[in-house]
């Protein structure tokens, strides 16, 4: 099918499935062999063809692009995601930042695949110059719909004073998840202790910043 002269990719439910379970087995493989792994290798983990596999993301390089789009904010799902979407219900809501903090940071920390990932993008970013346009284009609320959400609802009922989002949502993350992104980078970890004390002074840094102001 094309659209103005652009192939599009298969659609449909079992199209859906297939593209996850290329997805999956081309995010194995880069982590074991790196980006020199074919696409053959990848089309037989995956149990499709390889024309299947090209069908669907048009080249390697778009295939790695979609493998690290999908799998960079895996920290924010589950317990994390519920944990942000909850903030709105809270009473204390320095409490519940905290505890929403602690549950993302745990998962930055945990999740190694995701670290080597992230330094899986670093050796390879200067064949993908599409892969920094993907993140652009979407932009920070649209890149971090959990965090976007939970601070644009807070903001709505008056808890916080955000003037600008997408300033905000950087700087939540440069407060709690950055270091660990940073440190991991370098082969090292920030201890649990440290950790805890990051996260207070954060989310106090983000509340003394953007909490309402007494009249």
């Amino acid at each position: 099918m094309t659209v103005d002269g652009v192939k599009q990719p298969p659609s449909g439910p079992r199209a859906e499935l297939k593209r996850q379970a290329i997805v999956r087995a081309a995010r194995e493989l880069f982590l074991q062999e790196g980006f020199g792994v074919g696409m053959d290798t990848i089309a037989a983990e995956a149990g499709v063809s390889k024309v299947t596999v090209y069908n669907h993301f048009g080249s390697k390089e778009a295939l790695f692009t979609a493998v690290i789009t999908s799998a960079l904010d895996e920290p924010l799902a589950g317990e994390s995601s519920a944990a942000l979407e909850g903030l709105a219900e809270a009473g204390d809501l320095r409490a519940a930042l905290v505890e929403a903090a602690r549950t993302w940071v745990h998962a930055v920390r945990t999740n190694h695949e995701v670290t080597a990932l992230r330094t899986l993008v670093a050796a390879e970013l200067h064949r993908f110059p599409e892969l920094g346009e993907a993140w652009r284009h979407r932009g920070s609320e649209g890149h971090h719909p959990a965090v976007a959400g939970a601070l644009g609802t807070l903001a709505e009922q008056g808890r916080l004073e955000i003037p600008d989002l997408q300033v905000a949502i950087i700087q939540f993350y440069g407060l709690l998840v950055f270091p660990h992104m940073v440190f991991s980078s370098y082969g090292t970890d920030i201890d649990e202790g440290l950790t805890d004390r990051l996260v207070m002074s954060g989310v106090d840094m983000f509340l003394d910043h953007y909490g309402p102001r007494s009249s």
